[in-house]
């Protein structure tokens, strides 16, 4: 196992960025999640700057790249990791959106569940980021990798769930226009955590 002092260095800039960026997704997932339950929640507009915020910090990452001559990883692995952390909170800011055109509407569905599986799976985004930074230890980054994969199929098989009553002809049409697409976007939110999580697991593989 490769020390990270080798790959990032103890004060390397470009992971102090990551787990930047990585906070402001959780802190995303933070705010969707107290939405789903129906709990005072940051407004559009808050949803918005944390989005912002992020673009900024994935932009100096690519600023740096530019001005670095030489990256303990691979230039496309810095890159990719920061544009899929990116993508949660901007993934996030749709739905948002979305859910708060018909809030009494949208008020009126279950998330719980949604919401519990969010908030472990943004933990699960720290904490790989984190372990990058302690050491590429490729055992405990599968262990954490394999444990969003099952978040994300427990996900899915819960939106076929909800999607099977929600056509199930006893619900407005309206209400299935709108949930619909809620669902949708939820679903997508997940499928960004996951690729998170992939690409860290491919980055410890390929520096242990």
């Amino acid at each position: 196992m490769i020390s990270i002092q080798r790959l990032f260095g103890k004060e390397d800039r470009f992971f102090d960025l990551l787990t930047a960026s990585a906070e402001q997704a959780q802190q995303s997932i933070g705010g969707l999640t107290r939405i789903l339950r129906l709990q005072p929640a940051p407004s559009l507009d808050e949803f918005g700057g944390m989005r912002k915020k992020d673009k900024a910090i994935t932009q100096e990452i690519s600023d740096l790249l530019v001005k670095t001559f030489v990256t303990a990883l691979e230039r496309e692995d810095i890159e990719a990791l920061s544009t899929a952390l990116y993508k949660i909170p901007k993934t996030v800011e749709k739905f948002v959106e979305r859910y708060l055109i018909c809030p009494d509407k949208a008020a009126s569905v279950d998330f719980h569940r949604h919401a519990e599986m969010l908030d472990e799976a943004t933990g699960l985004v720290i904490e790989m980021i984190h372990a990058l930074r302690r050491g590429m230890d490729i055992v405990r980054m599968k262990e954490l990798n394999d444990r969003m994969q099952t978040i994300e199929g427990d996900a899915d098989k819960l939106m076929l769930e909800c999607l099977k009553d929600l056509y199930s002809g006893k619900h407005d049409t309206l209400l299935v226009v709108i949930v619909s697409n809620l669902y949708d976007l939820l679903e997508k939110v997940f499928d960004r955590c996951r690729d998170v999580g992939n690409i860290a697991k491919q980055i410890a593989y390929k520096n242990s």
